[in-house]
């Protein structure tokens, strides 16, 4: 999955900066490129695993 979706990631984010270099941007294509880079961050940072989690389930039997 990771695979597949940095690539969209650089494309959306690619397609929007070209969007804002025009002269006249569409401003529906660049809210559609910021939502699908948004949403691929979402999905990847989804799977990275919190630091957190670990510190909560030690405290946890520490304390009793």
């Amino acid at each position: 999955m990771k695979k597949f979706l940095i690539p969209i990631m650089i494309v959306a984010i690619t397609i929007a900066f070209y969007e804002q270099s025009k002269e006249k941007a569409n401003l529906y294509i660049e809210i559609l490129a910021i939502v699908i880079f948004m949403y691929s961050m979402l999905r990847l940072s989804a799977k990275t695993p919190s630091k957190n989690d670990d510190n909560l389930d030690e405290d946890d039997n520490k304390r009793g």
